[in-house]
C-alpha cells in the first residue's frame, strides 16, 4: 500500500467527524465571513497608516454601507534600527505596530469585541533616498495589511458574533 493511500485512508475519520459536529469553512460560500461581508462600518481614515489599514479592512470585509456594526480603532507604530554598521549606519529598520480595536453594535450599542493585536515588519536603508523612502512606505503599508487581518481573523473567530 503506498503512502499516499494510507493517508488518504488515516484522514477519512478526520474528515467525518468535522462533517459531524457541524464544522464549516469560515471562508465558505456560506461561511461566517460572507455573513458579515458588508456589515462593518470601519472608522474613517485620519492618516496615510490608517487610510492603508481601513482600505484592505474593507477589501477583505466589504464596505459597511448597511453597516449592523461600528469598528473603532487606534494604532501606533514605532521604528528600531536592527543592523547597524561599525561606522554605526543603521541599514535595516523594524517597524512595530500595534491596533487595539472595539466592535459595537450600531442599534444598541452593545460592545461585541475587543482586543489588540501586534505585528511587525521590516525594511532595508540604501545610500539612495528614494529607494529608502519607497521602503519604508511600503514597510508601514504591509504592517497595516498584517494588522487588519489579524483583526479580521480575531472578529471572525469570535462566536458572539459570527452566531447565527
Amino acid at each position: 500500500m503506498s503512502s499516499y493511500s494510507r493517508r488518504y485512508l488515516l484522514g477519512l475519520p478526520v474528515v467525518g467527524l468535522l462533517a459531524a459536529c457541524g464544522f464549516t469553512p469560515v471562508y465558505g460560500p456560506e461561511g461566517n465571513a460572507e455573513a458579515l461581508r458588508g456589515t462593518i462600518e470601519v472608522k474613517a481614515p485620519t492618516n496615510t497608516n490608517s487610510y492603508n489599514f481601513v482600505k484592505h479592512f474593507e477589501e477583505r470585509m466589504g464596505v459597511g454601507a448597511g453597516a449592523r456594526y461600528s469598528l473603532n480603532y487606534s494604532i501606533s507604530t514605532k521604528t528600531d534600527g536592527v543592523a547597524i554598521t561599525q561606522s554605526q549606519e543603521t541599514t535595516r529598520y523594524n517597524v512595530i505596530g500595534e491596533a487595539t480595536y472595539t466592535l459595537t453594535e450600531i442599534g444598541t450599542g452593545k460592545k461585541l469585541a475587543s482586543g489588540k493585536v501586534q505585528s511587525f515588519t521590516s525594511y532595508g536603508s540604501t545610500d539612495f533616498v528614494i529607494s529608502t523612502r519607497t521602503s519604508r512606505d511600503d514597510a508601514y503599508r504591509r504592517l497595516m495589511v498584517i494588522l487588519a487581518d489579524d483583526i479580521i481573523d480575531q472578529l471572525l473567530a469570535n462566536p458572539e458574533i459570527t452566531a447565527p
